[in-house]
């Protein structure tokens, strides 16, 4: 048995000890006479396709270990409950009813316990965009969405907003050298931060496999809606970050956890999907049981891919920073694609989904962003068990992609941004203001979850060119 490696095993998904000792045991006792690469053929497809492993009884010990709780078991069928629980909608009346009825159904699932409608919220994919839902020991990757851990950063700079004008040359060559944008390719000086080194990367094959996308992506954004926008912030008096009631330089920036986090969504979606089975029309709000191994190990990869879009946004902050000789004064950061273990005001133990939804604890600060010419707000949260703890992640998109194509042109847009004062580098006329519901009267709607701390006006704004 000479010639079968550990780092053979290593390469085809044997992760652990036991993994690898009883790889090696197997083949000595029934494989031994078997060549090299015969047997190492073997022992991926036992990996990849354990099930069709667990009757030979040369086999089943290590398809065993690779079989979660969940797979182990015939896939479950489940259906909906005959009653949706009740949820509370902010602004109703700008929230179309495709949106409303996916909240609906997600209220009828077995697993759900409460739920909530953000003012911004449209219809997505499962659970609208602007949905929360709180549910009983169960995630539901598709909850999460594909961007796990996107999210907002605004760094409040020891700078005034002349500096802008002054050095706006300066500013627009640091951004294009200092940002990357859209699905491809990466920055051109290799990024480092901790996130790279945690131990969590060498806990499941999948996440040994996407360790090197993440290291090459590491400080950039995607495509869409992301971007990297210098401007200014007004503060107001008594803020909660304890500075003075002013006009500062700041730095906002939106993406999340790139590939890595795109990976490990269609990853487990297709393992939920695949165990839990749930009438056509909710199919993709399929769980995973938090005591399953699949739950543990997607549980584990949220978290890493949370952790990794946090690390985006450092380097993002950290490199203008550097680059332009500025000083930050105080940093507000929150994901608005997530799931938190919370709790209700009862006290029950829950799992609290934020599909395209902002945080808002009492007292927990966060940033709500409107489009490329509107403003951004800083605010803190007002804790209301009713929202789940939530408010609005943004305007919320008022028409799709497609339609904001086709109803307005690079003219236009270029005079909504002469209007507005503000230069785009990048960007495309899929995200043009238009295409975004009011942010004012998104504000306007959810004044019972927030509070007003700041507002945040883009000067100059980053976004992929599509």
């Amino acid at each position: 048995m000479g010639y079968l490696k550990t780092k053979q095993l290593d390469n085809i998904g044997y992760s652990t000890d036991k993994q690898k000792s009883m790889a090696i045991n197997t083949i000595a006792k029934y494989f031994k006479h078997r060549n090299a690469n015969d047997i190492i053929a073997l022992l991926a497809d036992i990996r990849n396709r354990p099930e069709t492993y667990l009757n030979d009884p040369a086999t089943q010990k290590i398809a065993g270990l690779f079989m979660s709780d969940t797979i182990k078991q015939t896939a479950n069928s489940f259906e909906l409950t005959q009653h949706t629980l009740p949820f509370k909608i902010y602004g109703e009346a700008h929230i179309e009813a495709s949106a409303i009825k996916q909240m609906e159904l997600a209220l009828s699932l077995p697993v759900s316990v409460q739920g909530a409608l953000m003012p911004d919220a449209h219809s997505g994919y499962g659970l609208p965009i602007g949905g929360v839902l709180a549910t009983r020991n169960a995630v539901i990757p598709y909850g999460v969405g594909m961007d796990i851990g996107c999210r907002m950063a605004l760094t409040i700079i020891d700078a005034g907003e002349k500096f802008i004008d002054r050095y706006t040359h300066q500013i627009k060559q640091a951004i294009n050298t200092h940002t990357h944008f859209g699905m491809e390719g990466a920055l051109d000086i290799c990024q480092d931060h901790e996130v790279l080194d945690d131990p969590a990367f060498r806990e499941t094959p999948l996440l040994k496999k996407l360790h090197g996308k993440a290291v090459k992506q590491l400080g950039s954004s995607g495509s869409g809606n992301h971007f990297v926008d210098i401007g200014e912030v007004s503060l107001a008096d008594n803020n909660a970050m304890g500075l003075p009631a002013n006009k500062y330089m700041a730095l906002l920036s939106h993406s999340g956890s790139r590939g890595l986090g795109a990976n490990i969504a269609r990853h487990y979606t297709q393992i939920a999907m695949n165990t839990c089975k749930l009438p056509r029309e909710v199919q993709p709000l399929a769980w995973l049981d938090l005591n399953s191994e699949a739950g543990r190990e997607y549980w584990l990869s949220m978290t890493l891919a949370g952790d990794y879009a946090r690390a985006c946004h450092d380097r993002i902050h950290s490199n203008l920073l550097k680059a332009l000789g500025l000083k930050p004064l105080f940093k507000v950061e929150n994901h608005h694609n997530f799931a938190w273990k919370d709790r209700l005001a009862d006290g029950t133990e829950v799992i609290i989904h934020r599909k395209g939804a902002t945080p808002a604890h009492d007292g927990e600060l966060g940033i709500i962003p409107g489009s490329m010419t509107a403003p951004a707000y800083l605010v803190i949260g007002k804790g209301k068990p009713e929202a789940l703890y939530s408010a609005a992640h943004g305007a919320g998109r008022a028409m799709s992609r497609q339609q904001a194509r086709e109803s307005n042109t690079n003219s236009a847009l270029k005079k909504m941004l002469a209007g507005a004062d503000v230069s785009l580098i990048g960007g495309s006329l899929e995200e043009n203001p238009s295409a975004y519901k009011d942010i004012e009267m998104i504000m306007q709607a959810q004044t019972e979850l927030i509070i007003v701390q700041g507002v945040f006006s883009p000067r100059i704004v980053r976004m992929n060119e599509e």
